[in-house]
């Protein structure tokens, strides 16, 4: 196994951090959590022309044929840079379940469109507070209809279709949604993270169809968030690496008594500390995109501790920097606020940490068992 990125691969991390350098600072996220906007249009459109949407796409349906290495590093960049806009529902989600799932006629339909950007997909499985249990599902599918409610769906205010976990006659399974439909209600709702928006989706006799084989819904949204935990735990890698450079460079900025504060025991220490849980982070990341990658047996466990691990990270790095800001870390003019939002936010997205270790304690004892 070789866990190093090639020439190419790395050149493709190079490119995506020096465009989104350019047009996508945190005060791109800044402006679109200060508006009414769900994201960022012009971002959206320059992402979608550099082919990150379809990374992994065939070309045959619109894509870039590329791979999971490449397209964990480029998700990596969005995260240092807070990209405000819904790369994550749309690509690691609706587009994964389409590659999964869908039959040749649905990609053939939507995802050239996800591709392009002209269309933005989302996952609605949550209906409320609470972990995912996919048995304990109310929203209803029968006869080409679905009936219920999702609560909170990320960015479900800015896309078009959603893949939806429902249950049925067969048990749970996923159907494909029109959200621009009739019979479906979306009511935008206050995020924690106003630069990633959620909403509550009603649906009420909305037209749907299967995804995948009825009665299949809890497997495959079992494999559909691992991958998902896999692509989002490095937008959070990328964005503990960022709020380490950014705590580190203030600190070594700011002096008492003539030497910078990073010299002092009580900030080298958990700067150390929060090196150590990134680097954690980072080698459970690289197992998983091999696995991914490789859709080796190893990615549910895998992806269970890049979830962790990257939660934690991101969560560390994103309280350290407002602690080692002082007495302006929690302001609203710096952006430590804003890497902490966005941190507590993806750490809940695919569901809780603790949910995530829970699994992985299963799955462990599971392999073992076997």
């Amino acid at each position: 196994m070789n866990l190093e990125f090639s020439e190419d691969q790395q050149f493709v991390q190079q490119t995506a951090r020096d465009y989104l350098s350019e047009y996508a600072s945190p005060e791109v996220c800044r402006a679109v959590m200060e508006s009414d906007k769900p994201y960022d249009a012009d971002l959206w459109k320059g992402v979608a022309e550099m082919g990150w949407l379809g990374a992994t796409v065939p070309e045959e349906f619109g894509g870039a044929g590329l791979g999971y290495l490449e397209l964990v590093l480029i998700a990596e960049e969005l995260g240092r840079a807070l990209a405000p806009i819904p790369f994550s529902s749309s690509v690691y989600l609706a587009t994964e379940a389409l590659l999964i799932a869908g039959s040749e006629e649905q990609r053939q339909k939507y995802l050239p469109q996800l591709c392009s950007g002209e269309l933005i997909g989302t996952f609605a499985f949550a209906e409320g507070p609470g972990d995912l249990e996919t048995d304990a599902v109310a929203t209803d599918y029968a006869d080409g209809k679905l009936n219920g409610e999702k609560i909170p769906v990320l960015d479900g205010d800015a896309a078009g279709v959603a893949a939806v976990l429902a249950r049925s006659s067969a048990g749970p399974s996923l159907v494909l949604v029109d959200l621009e439909g009739e019979g479906v209600t979306r009511t935008v709702l206050e995020s924690f993270d106003p630069s990633r928006s959620q909403a509550k989706i009603s649906f009420s006799g909305a037209p749907a169809e299967l995804l995948g084989e009825e009665g299949q819904g809890a497997d495959l949204t079992s494999r559909l968030l691992d991958r998902a935990a896999v692509l989002m735990g490095f937008e959070q890698i990328g964005g503990a690496e960022r709020t380490l450079e950014l705590t580190r460079e203030f600190t070594m900025g700011r002096y008492t008594f003539g030497r910078p504060v990073a010299s002092y025991q009580a900030l080298k220490h958990r700067l150390a500390d929060l090196y150590a849980a990134i680097q954690v982070a980072t080698s459970n990341g690289y197992y998983a995109a091999w696995a991914l990658s490789e859709d080796n047996d190893e990615l549910p466990v895998s992806a269970c501790s890049t979830r962790v691990a990257a939660s934690d990270a991101f969560c560390l790095g994103a309280e350290e920097m407002i602690q080692m800001h002082g007495g302006v870390g929690f302001t609203w003019e710096y952006d430590c606020h804003l890497f902490f939002r966005r941190a507590k936010l993806l750490s809940l997205a695919l569901g809780s940490p603790s949910a995530w270790r829970e699994k992985l304690i299963q799955r462990l004892e599971a392999s073992d068992a076997a």
